[in-house]
């Protein structure tokens, strides 16, 4: 575990973000009013954490390379994961929130963007 707070501590700030983000009680504003917004925002959520752990596996493994599936199984699949298990969360261990589809659609196609900008071998010509 230490390992992991010094290889990739802004990754885990994100992750603790996302948590408290999917589990508090949001107060009730007009932006509710905007339709799908709050798909964009999971889509942002995700696209911010798995972007995250894409960018600091490059960084932690500059020197010491890692295989590419580590990084497959860090940054897609466990936040991929993650995400069915917060809705599933949050569907059966929440009154005021609830699982939805579509919500967990949005988080993997944030995660899949972070793979397009970051995961993407040519993001090695810029020396990350």
């Amino acid at each position: 575990m230490l390992y992991f707070l010094k290889k990739y501590p802004l990754s885990l700030a994100v992750i603790l973000a996302v948590v408290y983000l999917s589990f508090f009680k949001p107060p009730s504003t007009g932006l509710s009013d905007i339709p799908n917004l709050d798909k964009v925002v999971h889509v942002c959520m995700y696209l911010g954490m798995a972007g995250m752990l894409w960018l600091e596996f490059h960084r932690a493994h500059r020197r010491h390379p890692a295989p590419r599936w580590h990084a497959w199984v860090g940054a897609v699949l466990c936040p991929i994961v993650f995400s069915g298990a917060v809705e599933l969360l949050q569907e059966y261990c929440t009154t005021y929130r609830g699982g939805d589809w579509m919500d967990f659609a949005a988080n993997v196609c944030g995660v899949l963007l972070a793979w397009a900008v970051m995961g993407r071998p040519w993001w090695h010509r810029f020396g990350l």
